[in-house]
């Protein structure tokens, strides 16, 4: 027998009325606005306009930059933080671009680079961490 696993906005979606909210005039917005501060939108149709999405923590371009504010050589950089020097070498060259838990490692290194080094080092020297795992 299959399983069907939804998330609590599935549900919550799936109850929605799509039929009455297609309907809904831009009088019926303002009503349900005016009963109900909390249904306005949040920004203006000029903001919409002009909204950019932005991405916090995009480090795809500065991975060599990082580096050499640390002042370390592609290698030295890849042993120090757990990556492959290929992977390294990638990033910096915009092969590929850091993802995932990738990327949030490179942020708190551009940050916190000596913590991470101290915890890396206390995970390889009490063996909970495989020293030959790599985070690409």
């Amino acid at each position: 027998m299959n399983t069907t696993v939804r998330s609590r906005a599935d549900v919550d979606q799936a109850k929605f009325d799509w039929t009455k909210a297609d309907a809904a005039t831009n009088e019926d917005i303002k009503r349900q606005i005016a009963e109900d501060e909390d249904t306005a939108p949040i920004f203006t149709e000029e903001e919409l306009a002009r909204a950019r999405r932005v991405i916090p923590g995009d480090l795809s371009g500065d991975v060599a930059a990082l580096r050499r504010r640390l002042g370390l050589t592609q290698r030295e950089f890849a042993a120090r933080y757990g990556f492959s020097i290929d992977t390294v070498a990638n990033w910096e060259q915009r092969h590929r671009e850091p993802r995932g838990s990738a990327r949030v490692l490179l942020k708190v290194i551009a940050n916190e680079p000596d913590a991470v080094t101290r915890a890396l080092a206390k995970t390889s020297r009490g063996g909970q961490a495989d020293s030959s795992s790599r985070r690409d």
